[in-house]
């Protein structure tokens, strides 16, 4: 890849869910937006090799997207259509259409980026279909990398995205956040995406760093938006807290040399205070406005364990424990069941810890999840089955996609006498 190459992925990373936002509350549709936005990257892929990259490349591709959006409306003869529904004169529609656009991208009242997670999040589509279209949009991530996180295949993540943007433009489904009822009835969906998107950050899927940092701040920065928006809401604050938190020790994750830092390995000086001070407010305005208690909040709290304790050995491990079998109750999954494991291995010792997660060898969602093999692995060389564990940590670097955290489960594997 070359480095004009590299720039242009870097950027449409940063910028893609900007200049999609944008385009999409003035054309009113998502499809079509993603689809300008992605020929003004093909543009700068054919450009920036020969002209170097420009001094700000997302307002240059801003301005590329404008330009295909007028020539693509022209084309299909519906500018006329457009600029009346716009209410404007045809004569003045490109220094209009481009000057309406501008102001999308300058409007923090409204906040484009919310509104294009409400409408990738709306009723008409799958839960499935939501996710993985406001990962697209708002995030970047390719379908590869959504198959990844939410461990189903590629054709289908690819088939949800297709049939998703179609079905916002069938049913001409408003770019616009939700109010009232309809807010409440959609923000479920809408916390889980952006608690994707910040995962994605936290523990990138493919690549060879381990952490975005970006995605994370971009999930940070709507969830905050969110809980101001709708304050009343619980979850939302719970939400947030655990956000914050865990995006407190994003520094210490990753070493000098890039390398991942497992958390009971890490330089806890090194995690961002304000962060969890932000955190632990969030979690007690949580918990103030009452019932019920959410996953998110329960999330955060065990996210506060962590952040609470001045080393690994002073955390809490049997209050982990404990609201790990109330998450494990309210939200059931294998995933749950494996953190349960590791806090019950950090409670109670390994042995215990491993009739855990061997009851989970079956289950079929976790049959390429590397962090199954991984976590055996760690109990198998607590107990001192050193073969035993080997074998798993080389299990596990054969199904993380993340260059970075392979490396590592190969050096856990190799550094076993």
């Amino acid at each position: 890849m070359s480095a004009a190459q590299r720039a242009v992925d870097a950027v449409w990373r940063i910028e893609s869910a900007r200049i999609i936002a944008g385009l999409a509350r003035v054309v009113r549709d998502v499809g079509l937006a993603e689809e300008l936005a992605q020929d003004a990257v093909v543009a700068a892929l054919e450009q920036w090799p020969e002209s170097g990259v420009p001094d700000n490349p997302g307002a240059w591709l801003m301005l590329i997207a404008k330009r295909r959006a007028v020539d693509y409306l022209r084309r299909q003869e519906t500018l006329t259509r457009k600029v009346a529904e716009l209410g404007r004169g045809l004569e003045d529609h490109t220094e209009s259409f481009e000057a309406e656009v501008d102001a999308a991208l300058d409007d923090d009242i409204g906040d484009n980026l919310l509104s294009l997670v409400f409408t990738a999040c709306h009723p008409v589509l799958s839960p499935e279909a939501r996710v993985a279209l406001t990962l697209r949009l708002l995030g970047g991530l390719t379908t590869d990398e959504i198959a990844r996180a939410y461990l189903v295949p590629e054709t289908t993540v690819a088939q949800r995205i297709t049939r998703a943007k179609k079905t916002l433009a069938q049913k001409q489904i408003p770019f616009e956040a939700p109010r009232g009822a309809e807010l409440s009835e959609r923000l479920p969906s809408v916390l889980e995406v952006v608690y994707a998107i910040f995962n994605e950050g936290y523990a990138a899927t493919t690549g060879k760093n381990w952490v975005r940092p970006t995605l994370c701040e971009e999930a940070l920065r709507l969830g905050r938006i969110l809980a101001e928006l709708v304050s009343g809401e619980p979850e939302v604050h719970g939400l947030v807290s655990l956000m914050e938190i865990q995006a407190s020790r994003l520094r210490a994750r990753v070493g000098r040399d890039g390398r991942p830092v497992l958390l009971l390995d890490q330089n806890r000086t090194l995690w961002d205070r304000i962060l969890i001070r932000r955190g632990l407010i969030a979690l007690d305005r949580a918990f103030a406005i009452g019932e019920p208690v959410g996953p998110y909040t329960l999330q955060a709290s065990i996210a506060a364990c962590h952040a609470r304790a001045a080393t690994a050995e002073d955390t809490d491990w049997a209050q982990m424990v404990r609201l790990y079998e109330l998450l494990g109750e309210l939200t059931p999954s294998p995933v749950v069941e494996l953190n349960r494991a590791v806090a019950v291995g950090m409670a109670s010792g390994p042995e215990a810890a491993l009739k855990l997660v061997d009851a989970l060898a079956d289950e079929p969602a976790l049959s390429a999840y590397h962090l199954l093999p991984s976590v055996r692995g760690d109990l198998l060389a607590k107990l001192g089955r050193t073969a035993e564990a080997r074998a798993e940590f080389e299990r596990a670097a054969t199904l993380t996609r993340n260059e970075s955290e392979r490396i590592l489960l190969l050096e856990r594997a190799h550094s076993l006498p």
